[in-house]
């Protein structure tokens, strides 16, 4: 008997916006070879008969979602930061809850394992330090970041002062997140928690394995590793991209895999940029879903090229 593998799967942010009809969009993304696909944040309402139609028919199915998924009435965009959990304004937090628990009913009735949920951020009316430390990147790219000792200075200053700010943010980050676990629970749905690209978004990557074992035990939620938002990071010495996986290793649901070409641009073919996939994918385990996320600007021939790397990676060592 073959040994089992993961789910690789298809993020369907690659082509919805260019479709109309969902059953059409899945049409495209079986053609590639896939029978499983992520239903993303650029659902819109229109697009769900078609994939309901299509999931009725047995030839695909849904790996995971993600938070917004559909979309909100009147929302046409991908917005999956439209309402945060952190947010000071209760308004706001109250309808991330009302948004994310309609994320998980639509989840549970198409069998999603996960559904993939951002955490909010800290926000500054002025003098963003992420920002800041983006841009002085961006301004210097003669020098070598992050060893650069002025650089290096301007991120530890940047770090302290995103601490001083993230207390309120955290908190109600994290008095949302229990809002929402039992009906998660409830539903047989797992809320995978994603590691961001912008150092201001939360959790801090430092932060994630004390907020996961914060938890209840029962707790049907772990942590979702985006390839692409931790090699910026790494980029940027805030992280160091191996680190980041193995501490989180014992709590990972799945992955978002996409690559990081020499300019920071992420959301790029695997293999076509500057990840070592093969170190990440040393932590794929049976269990975990693999959803390639890409740009929709990339070729047909791309994803599909990006389908048999990562499968050569899957394939038994020796």
């Amino acid at each position: 008997m073959p040994a089992a593998m993961p789910m690789l799967s298809l993020s369907c942010c690659w082509n919805s916006a260019r479709h109309t009809d969902g059953y059409a969009m899945l049409r495209e993304i079986a053609g590639l070879g896939f029978k499983y696909v992520e239903l993303s944040h650029g659902v819109r309402i229109t697009l769900v008969p078609g994939i309901l139609k299509a999931l009725g028919e047995g030839w695909i199915e849904v790996s995971s979602t993600h938070n917004f998924c559909p979309l909100p009435t009147g929302i046409t965009h991908a917005a999956p930061n439209l309402y945060e959990p952190s947010s000071r304004d209760q308004r706001e937090r109250e309808q991330w809850l009302r948004q994310t628990k309609r994320s998980i009913d639509f989840a549970a009735q198409v069998k999603a394992r996960v559904l993939v949920c951002h955490l909010g951020s800290v926000r500054f009316f002025l003098s963003n330090p992420g920002r800041k430390l983006r841009d002085y990147a961006e301004a210097h790219p003669q020098r070598s970041i992050p060893d650069d000792p002025r650089y290096r200075s301007a991120l530890a200053k940047g770090l302290t002062k995103l601490r001083r700010a993230m207390e309120p943010y955290w908190a109600n980050t994290q008095a949302s997140v229990l809002a929402a676990l039992d009906y998660a629970k409830a539903k047989g749905v797992r809320l995978g928690f994603e590691n961001r690209e912008k150092l201001e978004e939360l959790p801090f990557d430092d932060d994630f394995g004390a907020f996961l074992d914060g938890l209840p035990a029962d707790a049907s939620a772990g942590y979702w590793h985006d390839t692409g938002h931790a090699q910026i990071k790494h980029n940027l010495g805030a992280i160091d991209h191996a680190a980041q996986l193995a501490r989180n290793a014992p709590r990972l649901l799945g992955f978002h895999l996409h690559d990081v070409d020499a300019d920071g641009h992420d959301h790029q073919p695997i293999g076509a940029g500057k990840i070592d996939f093969g170190m990440v994918s040393s932590f794929w385990r049976a269990e975990h879903v693999l959803v390639l996320e890409f740009s929709p600007r990339l070729k047909p021939e791309e994803v599909a090229q990006s389908k048999v790397n990562v499968e050569m990676l899957l394939r038994p060592k020796g």
